[in-house]
């Protein structure tokens, strides 16, 4: 069926559509109310099918591109935006504009009903009768709560109560010792009170803590001095200074977004009880250009994904986007209450709106990249790549004679290495070819939490690039992918001078760059590292592995025996959870007797 014809015969439903191109590499997802009036909005049919001419340039570009669709039918226009926005999260089409800030921030909450309360942190609504809140915040959670423990003597622990004894805490004047001596409501209470305070008025927190840092310094406690300055300079960073004043204690999230030609940057403010407690920014690479509709819906899906969040307030934005009543209804159902999107005209919050745009700006013009973006400019001229490569994504295995083999995923995004997000995996297969299958196969099945990258680059040559593309194509997910592998010569490995001669592969090429080649250099750095932290996670579990086979052959069970355990039941892990007859189906009885009694 031609795109003419499917176009004809979309129905009157809400739903989903996707667009491809001539290669089946997926362009675009997007919702509608009315599938049929919502794609026939992008074409023009006389005299022939092509972009409408009202469409912007990025649509146009895309629509251009456009050789076939596919739609789902769904119940509800809500039920698509779900849809939608979980596909892009997984599939990351070409057009659409995805947010990679999954983080959930965290809030100070304390237990009230307790006869002793304390602070704790938590990412989640706390069931209990109750329970206040303080938050979100961005950063410095860890160092406000630890702070006030610093100043305040409260319950220091969950469990200290529990004992019935006084503890360090208390000797060193932390605590004031409920748990073994009469400390009054009253008494408590004034600690509390203090906590309150300080957990609502950073600028008090921050003069106590500089105070008390003072006073460490002077008892020459240089190293607690230390901490605290450190903390001190982490809590001034958690937000954006503000001299507006709100007479009443009303609660804002704000959201803002600003856009130079190449980036985009998205900016959120908390607001709690009239005062700014903390603020975040993220940067989002513009590949085809700015959808600030698209944008906006994705922001708010996003950071509203995961649960309903223990403070629910109204939602300030800069302006009026497409959806804006479906997002609403959307949230409402999240915070099981009418969630409130408003676009100020006027008054404080407009002014709170015109604070996050002159912090958006002000980030925009700050938005140097440690990377060079000339050189990866030139990159992706140079491998026709789809995408500037702002999140890349790449993979190595490791093994020795088959034995604790292992794979190993690094990322690199906006010129730095993201330790955070590197992946390392226990391997099953035994050939570099199905090693390089399982590893990558596991990472596409961890899509829908973490979402696809701009790039992939494999350490091997054509065969095992050639394998990733049939992985991410089966998955029908858009990633541009490369490898690189060492030339070889006699059907070695060459390397000359101690610099390696690296050929690059792309889909339809090889590419035999100079050593000096500022574009191989990257690509090799990265692979490097890749290589690094595979080698690491093998000796680490080869490490293990010799511990484990050591402690057999103590007991009788060669490595023979040990081997051929290994090859049938994978890992020691698994082998520690056998019943005696299990492992009997591989080794003798008295073998098994032995294993059994060592493990349990």
């Amino acid at each position: 069926m031609t795109l003419k014809q499917t176009i004809q015969q979309l129905p009157d439903s809400a739903g989903i559509y996707q667009y491809f191109d001539k290669n089946d590499n997926l362009l675009y997802i997007g919702k509608a109310k009315n599938l049929k009036n919502r794609v026939k909005s992008y074409f023009s049919f006389t005299p022939e099918l092509k972009a409408n001419s009202n469409l912007s340039l990025r649509i146009t570009k895309m629509i251009n591109q456009t050789e076939s669709m596919n739609y789902i039918v769904v119940n509800s226009e809500h039920d698509a935006l779900i849809l939608e926005n979980s596909l892009i999260k997984q599939l990351n089409p070409k057009y659409n504009i995805l947010l990679r800030d999954d983080r959930t921030y965290p809030y100070i909450y304390i237990d009230k009903s307790q006869k002793y309360p304390r602070f704790e942190i938590t990412r989640k609504i706390i069931k209990a009768s109750d329970i206040e809140y303080f938050g979100p915040y961005s950063i410095a959670s860890r160092d406000i709560l630890n702070s006030v423990y610093e100043l305040c003597k409260l319950v220091q622990k969950k469990g200290s109560l529990k004992s019935k004894k006084l503890c360090l805490y208390h000797q060193i004047d932390k605590c004031l010792g409920p748990c073994e001596l009469p400390i009054s409501d009253a008494r408590y209470n004034q600690e509390l009170d203090l906590a309150y305070e300080l957990i609502r008025n950073k600028k008090l927190l921050i003069k106590k803590l500089q105070e008390k840092m003072l006073f460490y310094a002077q008892s020459l406690r240089f190293e607690e001095a230390g901490e605290l300055r450190d903390r001190v300079e982490k809590i001034t960073r958690s937000e954006i200074k503000s001299e507006i004043d709100f007479a009443t204690k009303e609660n804002y999230d704000i959201f803002v977004l600003h856009n130079s030609q190449t980036r985009a940057v998205v900016v959120r403010i908390f607001m709690r009880d009239g005062k700014i407690i903390s603020s975040t920014h993220d940067y989002i690479q513009l590949n085809e250009g700015y959808d600030e509709d698209e944008l906006y819906q994705r922001v708010l899906l996003d950071f509203y994904s995961k649960e309903k969040p223990p403070i629910i307030a109204p939602i300030l934005v800069a302006s009026e986007f497409e959806n804006i009543s479906v997002i609403q209804e959307h949230l409402s159902t999240i915070f099981e209450k009418k969630a409130s999107i408003k676009v100020p005209k006027q008054g404080n919050k407009k002014q709170l709106i015109d604070l996050a745009i002159l912090n958006a700006k002000e980030l925009l013009k700050k938005d140097k990249l440690l990377v060079d973006t000339k050189i990866l400019a030139e990159l992706q001229e140079l491998l026709l790549l789809q995408r500037m490569p702002k999140r890349v994504e790449v993979f190595d295995n490791s093994h020795m004679s088959g034995v604790a083999t292992v794979g190993a995923m690094i990322v690199y995004e906006d010129g730095k290495f993201d330790k955070k997000s590197y992946r390392t995996y226990h391997l099953d297969a035994k050939d570099e070819y199905a090693q390089m299958r399982e590893t990558l196969t596991r990472r596409v099945e961890s899509f829908s939490k973490n979402s696809p990258p701009d790039l992939w680059i494999i350490d091997g040559g054509a065969t095992l690039l050639k394998l990733a593309f049939e992985i991410v194509n089966s998955a029908g997910v858009f990633i541009d992918i490369i490898a690189i592998s060492k030339e070889k010569i006699d059907a070695k490995s060459h390397r000359a001078k101690g610099k390696a001669d690296d050929i690059i592969h792309t889909k339809d090429d090889i590419f035999k760059l100079k050593n000096s080649d500022k574009r191989l250099q990257w690509t090799q750095n990265l692979r490097d590292e890749a290589h690094r932290s595979a080698i690491g996670f093998h000796k680490k579990t080869k490490l293990k592995l010799d511990k484990e086979s050591k402690l057999l052959s103590l007991k009788g069970i060669s490595q023979a025996k040990v081997q051929k355990l290994l090859n049938h039941f994978g890992t020691f892990e698994a082998l520690k959870s056998l019943s005696i007859e299990e492992i009997n189906s591989v080794l003798n009885i008295n073998d098994a007797k032995i294993i059994k009694n060592i493990y349990f």
